[in-house]
């Protein structure tokens, strides 16, 4: 048995344990981090598509007011470049296609409108949510009680309205509206600002990339840390009480005074704990699923869309894929259009073959975007629900009545347990920012503790 010993033991490579482990370290404390895969990144993880060039198969944007991760990137000399968004986009609204410019599609005014007030309803809503509680907003036991798609159903009175809500819901939690509390779609979008700022292109959550993509940052935090940082090493138990803690991981034991565990809430509650989480604890996480996303990407020798006054972004109604992006390298080489199944279509198609899910993911390129897309070169996909250490993306989300009974366990430490991860965050919740400050506000919990 390798035993060790440290001031902090931070559980979880990503963003957020890197980040947290980090600002440790400057602090002048001894870190040990335990990863459980064969590499730092978490949710972001690099594909390499040959001459020095990556896709991202996991998170990769970052866009305005995510303030701290643009901070961290500036540290480690990671640039970012604009996702391309010149031309026309795409939507295919109950099986016709047209095109457009801006943001706002060129379909029935009356649905239009509809989205319009139903979102405008929605932000004053959430502006009255509590980031640091929300179980505290005036209407919370109300809002949670209900889902997304209940208050939809309310209040929004077109169908094609409800329809473009529900795409707009999957491309952010990778569920569907009825999976989600209302109380927890109003706390994200707060959190992200407006409801705009999620789903938004330029001006939005999707605005840039970064050069050599997103898991360089991490790559670059743990080059920082050096040897503190232990990959493949699961931990399977946590011991802990008055004297710290002790992380059992294979044959390595690590004794510290404090531990930061910084893997996804549901996740958590796969580690043995002695003694046991208070009941509320894990009656939290038995209630926090993951969403479903299946990532995909066709690479073409050139992006043709482009040459047809197309960003290479589309909507549909019909799907499998409902939302497009030209994920293309920053020379535009070689051209990538990139397709998400999620929610229900993730569920589905992640049961079927990876040949009928290749052919489904082209056919929708295909009807987007001309003949040329259904001859890629080569196909890149990632199933986050087959990852072990992950089991779903983009993260978590919370069902009816979970942030009223059991949202005050999220964050709150368990002795000489704390917990950060990107669904910790109060600004930007979810989201590679997010994570980030949820390291540093789990560093910052660590830190009084120990003194």
């Amino acid at each position: 048995m390798d035993r060790t010993e440290a001031d902090v033991v931070v559980v979880g490579a990503g963003l957020a344990g890197l980040a947290a482990a980090r600002e440790l370290v400057r602090a002048g404390r001894e870190v040990i981090v335990l990863e459980a895969r064969d590499r730092v990144g978490g949710r972001t993880l690099n594909h390499d598509i040959g001459d020095g060039k990556v896709v991202e198969v996991g998170g990769q944007w970052i866009g305005p007011t995510q303030d701290r991760l643009a901070e961290l990137a500036r540290e480690l000399r990671v640039g970012t470049y604009s996702t391309y968004d010149e031309g026309e986009n795409v939507i295919e609204f109950r099986r016709t296609l047209k095109r457009y410019r801006g943001a706002i599609p060129r379909i029935n005014l009356a649905v239009l409108l509809d989205v319009g007030q139903a979102q405008a309803r929605l932000d004053r809503m959430a502006r009255q949510v509590p980031l640091e509680a929300p179980w505290e907003a005036p209407k919370a036991a109300e809002w949670d009680s209900q889902t997304l798609w209940s208050w939809m159903q309310r209040n929004v009175a077109t169908s094609g309205a409800r329809e473009l809500l529900t795409i707009a819901t999957e491309a952010v939690w990778a569920v569907e509206p009825a999976d989600v509390s209302l109380l927890h779609f109003l706390f994200y979008t707060h959190s992200a600002g407006k409801f705009d700022n999620l789903v938004g292109t330029s001006g939005g959550a999707q605005q840039d990339r970064f050069e050599g993509g997103s898991q360089l940052l991490s790559i670059r935090l743990a080059e920082q840390l050096g040897e503190r940082v232990r990959l493949s090493t699961p931990v399977r138990s946590i011991g802990h009480g008055d004297g710290g803690v002790e992380a059992l991981a294979g044959e390595l034991r690590v004794r510290a005074r404090r531990a930061v565990v910084a893997i996804p809430p549901t996740l958590t509650s796969r580690i043995a704990y002695e003694p046991a989480l208070p009941g509320h604890r894990d009656q939290l996480t038995q209630r926090i699923p993951q969403g479903t996303v299946i990532k995909c990407m066709a690479l073409y020798e050139r992006p043709f869309w482009r040459e047809r006054g197309l960003t290479g972004q589309a909507t549909s109604t019909r799907g499998p894929v409902k939302v497009t992006f030209d994920n293309s390298p920053p020379d535009g080489s070689p051209g990538v259009l990139l397709g998400f199944l999620e929610g229900r279509a993730a569920r589905q198609l992640g049961l079927a073959t990876p040949a009928d899910r290749r052919a489904a993911v082209v056919d929708c390129f295909t009807r987007y975007f001309g003949a040329e897309a259904a001859r890629p070169v080569d196909y890149v996909e990632r199933a986050w629900a087959e990852e072990e250490w992950t089991r779903g993306c983009y993260g978590c989300y919370m069902p009816t009545g979970v942030w009223t009974s059991y949202g005050h366990a999220l964050r709150a430490p368990v002795g000489p347990i704390h917990w950060a991860g990107a669904e910790t965050a109060t600004v930007w919740s979810g989201y590679m920012d997010g994570a980030v400050q949820s390291g540093l506000r789990a560093a910052a919990e660590v830190l009084e503790a120990l003194s």
